[in-house]
């Protein structure tokens, strides 16, 4: 009797062990072999500004300035050649005057080169006493800067186009007494601005875009210049602002993918805007936005394979701002243009940046497959911790009518969290500060319930990205969030979200 209880014990404890290893549920993130955790400062008990001091920032990169102050990137300027990207910009802040033209160049958006003198110095009381945005094309074996010069007053016009040549992308000298003035047509003295240039070899003319406004209404404007400088011809109009709602369409480009020409522009103080059309310079379909406005003045640049492109990402007057992310320059981010069939354009991260993000990090959620269900009150479930550089991919679907998205711990109180809000009744994604009190900004996200999406969000330092494959993106500046839970939330409808990842990325100093 006791040899046979015995048995019957032992065969219980094989079936019980049988039970939790095969039948219990599965934790698919137990299957991973994690990076090991460590952190290169411990962010959780800095105030805004000093987590903002102490980024390390890579791939939002920002001036290497030799005196080790903070300057920003603003309105960049690209030419591609040789494998080598070269960004111009305006620079804001160290050792520019009047935003000056500085360069820095990179071969793969991940390790830049800085050049620590500028490129084209504004020069106080000419015409270039204040620099504005411009372009490099190459003619022959010339390479021309238009740009703008912008003076605050003493001359019969505040803003004309002026030029620098060179032999490099590396090198120009100004091209003195040459520059456009705007036509009296368009009757406008004040502002006259952002040439971006194009050389067509077929015709051996270089044609140009400007930005001025005609009796208050914002248009762009096409110059034809001849190949040696010598004649401008003012072609006209060929996009006017249809909503009648912006003092200037800035840093307008124009560019093909596929067999359709796209020109984009920044509405002042609103978001990228593109269009389409059949031709170069139109006519075009009705302006779309793309993006929102804390990724401004961004022009295309090509490669021959992929198509890119790149502005700067607005910062706030100060980290510790609860209410704005509105002042001028930031970091530099570059995006990837991807265009779905009916013709719509999308941006995707930058593939080898990233590939960047291979380290794979324990969830906080319990297994890959995070389940909200919300009908009467907003549900969150922790994620992770935000790192320095860090990257969530995952797939969701959503039924009901409410809005569901991530919240960034700011302090600890829920009333201070930040929040990337997904609203498919209003198809409509938007950041938000305090809790979803303050709105910074938004761009479209036309969703269908039911249907299963794709998602990823990139952040280093206080930069951010979040893109719904082929639908949307929409750029984040979240101070103060590093080393504090990020968490998923549904407040109104149910949301699946599944194979859900988090990774870092590393750089050695």
């Amino acid at each position: 009797m006791k040899k046979r209880n015995i048995l019957i014990l032992v065969a219980v404890l094989v079936i019980a062990l049988v039970a939790v290893l095969f039948l219990r549920p599965k934790n698919n993130s137990e299957a991973v072999d994690y990076a090991e955790v460590t952190y290169d400062v411990d962010y959780s008990d800095m105030n805004a500004l000093f987590q903002e001091s102490s980024y390390d920032y890579h791939l939002f990169e920002l001036p290497e300035e030799p005196d080790g102050s903070v300057a920003f990137v603003g309105d960049p300027m690209m030419y591609y050649e040789n494998g080598t990207y070269y960004i111009y910009y305006l620079k804001e802040g160290g050792n520019s005057f009047h935003h000056s033209v500085f360069l820095t160049t990179t071969e793969d958006f991940i390790t830049y080169k800085h050049y620590n003198d500028p490129i084209i110095e504004a020069e106080a009381g000419k015409q270039d006493d204040w620099i504005g945005t411009g372009s490099v094309v190459k003619v022959n074996d010339k390479y021309y800067f238009f740009y703008t010069g912008h003076v605050g007053g003493g001359r019969e016009f505040n803003e004309t186009i002026m030029l620098a040549e060179g032999t490099s992308p590396l090198e120009f000298v100004k091209k003195e007494g040459w520059e456009i003035t705007p036509p009296a047509e368009i009757k406008q003295k004040t502002d006259f601005r952002d040439p971006q240039a194009y050389y067509n070899a077929e015709k051996d003319v270089i044609e140009m875009t400007v930005t001025a406004s005609v009796s208050g209404v914002a248009k762009i404007h096409k110059f034809t210049v001849s190949s040696d400088l010598s004649e401008v011809t003012y072609d006209g109009e060929i996009l006017s602002d249809p909503l009648e709602a912006f003092w200037n369409l800035e840093c307008s480009d124009t560019f093909k993918v596929g067999d359709r020409w796209y020109i984009t522009y920044s509405g002042q103080d609103d978001t990228l805007w593109y269009a389409s059309g059949d031709s170069q310079f139109g006519p075009y379909d009705e302006p779309r936005r793309i993006d929102d406005k804390l990724f401004y003045a961004a022009k295309h640049i090509e490669d021959g394979e992929n198509s890119y492109m790149i502005g700067w990402l607005r910062r706030s007057q100060t980290p510790a701002s609860l209410d704005e992310v509105s002042a001028w320059a930031g970091n530099l981010q570059v995006q990837k243009i991807n265009q779905n069939p009916d013709g719509s354009l999308y941006f995707s991260p930058v593939d080898n940046v990233k590939a960047l993000f291979k380290d794979r990090r324990p969830l906080i959620a319990k297994g890959s497959s995070v389940s909200l269900k919300a009908e009467n009150e907003k549900v969150i479930a922790p994620v992770t911790n935000a790192y320095e550089r860090f990257m969530i991919t995952g797939t969701f679907t959503y039924t009901g009518k409410g809005d569901f998205g991530l919240s960034f711990d700011y302090d600890g109180t829920p009333e201070t969290s930040k929040l990337i809000t997904i609203s498919p009744s209003i198809g409509y994604m938007s950041f938000d500060l305090n809790n979803g009190d303050t709105n910074i900004t938004g761009a479209a996200a036309d969703l269908k319930e039911g249907e299963t999406y794709s998602f990823t969000y990139m952040q280093e330092g206080s930069c951010g990205v979040f893109y719904i494959d082929s639908i949307g993106s929409l750029t984040v500046r979240v101070y103060g969030v590093s080393g504090r839970q990020v968490s998923l939330f549904a407040d109104g409808c149910t949301l699946e979200v599944n194979d859900l990842a988090v990774y870092t990325a590393g750089f050695a100093n």
